[in-house]
């Protein structure tokens, strides 16, 4: 799963046992050598679904670690684009690896909670990937309605949501001990270090987003497949907020 040049199982222990904030400062310098990156095949076919839902002038990478959402929006927006994270050390790897451009939109990075954005109405769209695992349930209403606040009227928060693997699959068995062993560390040890993969539940967000404002649509990622009985592989959650 880990190249050469990625974290060892030191590193990754350590990184583990420290708070969120500090374990992604430790991070930062090998994620992208690491599977926790969003790859170009997802990143690619939601570049062109959001594309279609355009023009978007200021768009907003919410969580951005190392940038990869930031090169999305520097492919569908114009004027200006933003980095959150509240990870110095991510944030810093971003700067670093999406060097500022002649042409296209100027990058701004800004540390701040995504619970508490500094911004006002300032976007029209928002994107986020492989973020949403590091915010308990109870903490994604505060989360919503802070993306909600910083768009603009008719703006437009956009993520991608793989279809949950299939029950007593080798994925599903993985990401349920993941999930159960991260539950008895934030028990024995602290601080706590939030990362579950299975309470991302998409009717739960569903509600969640329509409950912060937003009106919801469902697009599929035909270029990622369909699982066997039809269903999208992934799709492409439109959360907009109403002009």
């Amino acid at each position: 799963m880990f190249s050469t040049s990625g974290p060892t199982l030191r590193e990754l222990t350590v990184q583990a046992l420290s708070s969120i904030e500090r374990g992604y400062d430790l991070l930062a310098p090998k994620f992208d050598a690491t599977p926790f990156r969003t790859p170009d095949r997802i990143l690619d076919p939601v570049t062109a679904a959001i594309r279609s839902l355009g023009p978007f002038r200021n768009g907003l990478d919410l969580c951005c670690g190392t940038g990869a959402g930031m090169g999305v929006l520097r492919e569908v927006c114009t004027d200006r684009i933003t980095g959150v994270d509240f990870s110095a050390g991510m944030l810093a790897e971003a700067r670093s690896s999406l060097p500022a451009r002649a042409e296209g939109p100027q990058s701004a990075w800004v540390r701040a909670d995504a619970r508490a954005l500094p911004f006002d109405g300032v976007f029209d769209l928002a994107v986020s990937f492989g973020a949403f695992g590091h915010f308990l349930p109870a903490e994604r209403p505060r989360l919503f309605a802070e993306v909600h606040r910083a768009l603009g009227p008719g703006g437009v928060f956009a993520f991608p949501l793989p279809a949950p693997p299939r029950v007593g699959s080798p994925a599903h068995l993985t990401l349920w001990a993941f999930d159960a062993a991260m539950r008895v560390r934030n028990l024995l040890w602290h601080p706590s270090f939030v990362m579950y993969y299975r309470t991302f539940r998409l009717h739960e967000v569903r509600t969640e987003l329509a409950e912060a404002g937003f009106t919801v649509e469902l697009w599929p990622l035909e270029e990622l497949g369909r699982l066997p009985d039809g269903s999208p592989r992934c799709r492409l959650v439109v959360a907009r907020r109403p002009a």
